[in-house]
């Protein structure tokens, strides 16, 4: 069993909300649950009793909640959660009108910074919502935004949802064909647009993509403009400035929010769309807000008034969950720019100045400030901190050590992974658990997570398939354009009928906790041993003169050999002495098996705008294979040095097999 390296208090554990959960299961159910594994395997083997008391206890603001809580509970998928009732997502985040603290707190790399009270983002979500309504935006129309993490993005996403319509967004780095990729497919009436963005101290115009977008999403009636550069000069012919936009319609006009049925569509979100045009998954109004208030209230132990933080896009489902903070009355940072500029430790300028209590960033970028040996506990004081949220790819034990060791000893490090696929999580962390050394806490509650072999039978301390074996209420209400479902059930239920596959390679711990090796797709194989992609950049980006790893299975007369490429610190080359020190600690670490046949060094690893390394499209590019949908990765050019290597350049009989 790992060793612990956190222990919540005896106060923590009493004031967190997961224990008056306990209590209200024992009071109303009289279960016998004194503890986090006793709630979770009740909550999984009644969930009509754990739902239904779910929406009362996070105090659910509905027209009508109806007696049914689950039908066709065997279905999976086609079970129906709540059928009976009506609720609007927007109401439920717009609770508060306080005018004396924020609902929203903003800061930009450039130093702009901006305070929306609950009563002033009531008020533009008005007005916005009114603009909208006056184009012909109503019950399931689509809205969408190709905007940064800024306040606007939230009052465009709560207005459209205010009217029963659909929002979904990407974040302004996407170039014309990604944003098409993916709107084109939707259909938007409306689009929000911002003029540019800030990032790593360079300025982006993107008013150039108006007109391409124009042309290109023949369904948008209107092209807002948001001006985030603050360009007065800009006055485009293709749209309407945001502030016109809003200007003939009152503030004080209270909002009529739509009442929408629980599976109603709310959010489309997309899949990375790596291996062809991304799949457009489609997330329900009341799934998603149910399933949003469990993981903040129970399982990050969210408070009226704590201040969340997620560094994140508007393009990754980290965005639309930090949103739905509104609705357990929190108070939202946004913050727009590069994580690790001016220096790697900026984003802890933030709990200090705003008070944070929840702190959310990648599993990389914890690697990032690792490698960059800053200590935020030596230069900030931290002293609002409570929880730090960590997803978006495995993290190492390594990072777990430096997190407790250089950042803060008494905090909860929560590692989380879930997906857009399900839109929030299925393993992540709880407030009354020990946090225990490269594992995440707990699953999740009312999910019937379970970890599978190749022909579907439970494993405990091995490595299989992640798998959710009951309905929950985030699972998508389907594909767009999927009207017989036949593209959904092949994504999540071909290999396993009747159970969700995730596609996550992983171990269900001996103390009920989890590791994640890696999605199962980019499984290496070699002499037929099953092994993660994340056991190895575990052991090779704790070499100090590595930055960063990614590698990928080629397979030769029938065996998989593994190429290993890195990402060396400035005015370093790969030297024999090196590749062996890099092949001497795998072997150590992990096994002879873990050993790459070739190192290389490269000077980028194409990674998906959500920041997680694209495997397969290395591996497609190495094999001279066409890599499906550039457009959906950050950084396309990266698969150029890897192609060359494919056209007889460096690795040996690489189209061999």
């Amino acid at each position: 069993m790992n060793p612990v390296l956190w222990q919540p208090s005896a106060e923590r554990r009493k004031n967190a909300n997961i224990a008056r959960f306990i209590e209200s299961v024992r009071n109303e159910y009289r279960a016998e649950v004194d503890d986090y594994p006793a709630l979770y395997r009740w909550s999984v083997d009644n969930p009509e009793a754990f739902w239904g008391l779910l929406w009362d206890f996070a105090k659910i603001k509905a027209a009508r909640k109806g007696n049914a809580v689950l039908a066709d509970r065997h279905k999976m998928p086609g079970a129906r959660w709540f059928p009976e009732a009506r609720l609007n997502y927007a109401e439920n985040l717009l609770q508060s009108r306080d005018e004396r603290r924020p609902a929203i707190r903003f800061r930009s790399e450039n130093g702009d910074t901006c305070r929306l009270s609950g009563g002033e983002l009531y008020r533009r979500v008005s007005q916005t919502a009114q603009a909208l309504k006056n184009d012909g935006v109503g019950p399931g129309d689509r809205v969408a935004g190709v905007l940064p993490n800024i306040p606007e993005a939230m009052i465009a996403m709560l207005a459209t949802a205010s009217l029963g319509a659909v929002w979904s967004s990407c974040s302004p780095d996407f170039g014309v064909p990604g944003i098409v990729d993916r709107f084109g497919q939707i259909g938007p009436k409306v689009l929000f647009v911002a003029d540019g963005y800030f990032f790593n101290g360079k300025v982006f115009d993107r008013t150039d993509q108006l007109e391409p977008l124009r042309q290109t999403l023949p369904t948008v009636r209107k092209i807002v403009l948001v001006p985030y550069l603050k360009n007065a000069l800009i006055h485009p012919t293709q749209a309407i400035r945001w502030q016109d936009y809003l200007a003939a319609f009152p503030e004080d006009r209270p909002i009529d929010f739509e009442p929408r049925a629980f599976a109603d569509p709310l959010f489309i979100l997309y899949s990375s769309g790596t291996t062809g045009p991304p799949k457009c998954i489609v997330h329900g109004v009341g799934g998603t807000l149910i399933q949003h208030l469990k993981e903040h209230i129970l399982h990050t132990d969210l408070h009226p008034g704590d201040r969340l933080f997620y560094y994140t896009t508007c393009g990754w489902m980290m965005w639309n969950w930090l949103a739905s903070g509104l609705a357990s009355g929190a108070e939202l940072v946004l913050y727009d720019g590069a994580p690790l500029y001016p220096r790697p430790d900026v984003l802890f300028d933030l709990i200090d100045d705003d008070g944070l209590d929840i702190f959310g960033v990648s599993a990389k970028y914890l690697d990032a400030i690792k490698k960059a040996h800053a200590s935020p506990k030596q230069t900030h004081s931290l002293g609002s901190l409570r929880t730090i949220l960590s997803t978006g790819s495995p993290l190492a034990p390594e990072a777990f050590d430096y997190v407790y060791r250089s950042i803060k000893s008494d905090v909860c490090l929560s590692s989380i992974s879930g997906g857009s696929d399900i839109i929030s999580c299925f393993v992540l962390g709880c407030p009354i658990l020990p946090v225990r050394r490269g594992e995440i806490q707990c699953r999740g509650l009312g999910m019937d997570v379970d970890v599978f072999d190749e022909e579907g039978h439970p494993l405990r301390g091995e490595k299989g398939e992640l798998v959710c074996k009951s309905p929950f209420p985030s699972m998508p209400a389907g594909f767009w354009n999927d009207p017989d479902q036949r593209l959904y059930r092949a994504a999540y239920f071909e290999k396993y009928p009747g159970v969700w596959c995730h596609g996550d390679y992983v171990v269900l711990t001996e103390s009920g906790g989890m590791i994640i090796y890696g999605r199962s797709d980019a499984v290496l194989n070699p002499g037929g041993i099953r092994i993660g992609t994340a056991e190895i950049y575990r052991e090779v980006e704790e070499i100090d003169e590595v930055l960063e790893s990614l590698a990928v299975g080629h397979d030769i007369g029938g065996d998989c050999r593994i190429v290993l490429f890195v990402i060396l610190r400035p005015g370093l080359e790969l030297s024999e002495d090196l590749q062996a020190k890099i092949r001497q600690r795998i072997k150590l670490n992990a096994s002879p098996r873990h050993v790459p046949a070739e190192i290389r060094q490269v000077t980028d690893i194409p990674r998906t705008k959500s920041g997680k390394i694209a495997e397969l499209a290395v591996r497609d590019a190495l094999r001279g294979q066409p890599v499906k949908n550039r457009h959906a990765l950050a950084n396309p050019e990266a698969l150029e040095q890897y192609r060359r290597l494919s056209g007889g350049h460096g690795l040996k009989d690489l189209k061999t097999g």
